[in-house]
């Protein structure tokens, strides 16, 4: 199958640069699409892809379109293409705040649409993606997203109502994780660590607990007992840490962004 991308911006390139490295994909398959000539280019010449005349002709061509554009830009790039569409084309867009319905009611009926949230680390392989799919697409069309997706990091499939949530801890979870490790190395550092090493000290900390949660059969709430000792300084750090809000600040901002993502969907 070929694959399309149109917009060739950080998320969409990182897709399409996973799906070729890992070989879900062959370059010589794959045709991008730009409004910067520029960065189709740069990203053609990267990975070995082809650059297409125009979004049609990507339309025309690929199986799969990835539309790795702006969500502003996105309807009336389905407006463009719409010519090509329905048929055999896939479409999946990693916009956010443009609900599958708004694509649907641009595209003529039949056309198979997909949503997909993927998150930042993504452009680095460690990604964490929901998808969720229109009323036209196939198990099938999930099944060949998924694979691509999952070229560069762990895909769920949810509802599109789910989407929200996605974006509320994994889309925005990066951040909350690195205003964490900045916190962490400040502090250590005013307790007399070296900001370099305690910057270190911080990431690795973090890294290796996350790979506990996932190596082990274990749930956070036992791995934090088995590191937490009566009288201990985990003890410590933990009641601090409760008594200043800790739990209740994730949740919070879990939440508020969950609560962001559903009025951008509903005003897009």
């Amino acid at each position: 199958m070929n694959i399309g991308l149109i917009g060739c911006g950080r998320m969409g390139s990182a897709l399409i640069e996973g799906a070729i490295n890992t070989g879900v994909v062959k370059a010589e398959n794959v045709l991008l699409h730009s409004k910067s000539t520029t960065s189709a280019t740069a990203l053609a010449q990267k990975c070995g892809a082809t650059v297409a005349e125009n979004n049609s002709h990507v339309a025309r061509e690929c199986g799969l379109v990835l539309l790795g554009c702006k969500p502003f830009q996105v309807l009336d790039i389905l407006t463009e293409i719409s010519a090509e569409l329905p048929g055999n084309t896939v479409i999946i867009s990693v916009a956010a705040g443009i609900t599958l319905a708004k694509m649907e009611d641009t595209c003529p009926e039949g056309t198979r649409i997909i949503r997909a949230m993927p998150n930042t680390p993504s452009l680095i392989g460690l990604g964490a993606t929901g998808i969720s799919k229109g009323k036209n697409a196939t198990a099938e069309d999930t099944s060949a997203t998924q694979e691509l997706l999952s070229s560069v990091g762990m895909v769920k499939q949810t509802t599109e109502s789910q989407l929200d949530a996605v974006t509320g801890l994994s889309g925005s979870g990066p951040a909350y994780v690195y205003t964490f490790i900045n916190e962490l190395s400040k502090q250590a550092i005013k307790e007399g660590l070296s900001p370099e090493d305690a910057l270190q000290l911080a990431t690795q900390t973090v890294l290796g607990a996350a790979q506990m949660v996932k190596q082990s059969s274990m749930t956070p709430t036992t791995l934090i007992n088995q590191v937490t000792s009566p009288g201990g300084t985990t003890l410590a750090g933990l009641q601090a840490l409760t008594d200043t809000g800790f739990e209740t600040s994730i949740a919070a901002g879990v939440h508020a962004a969950t609560e962001r993502s559903r009025e951008i969907a509903a005003g897009a």
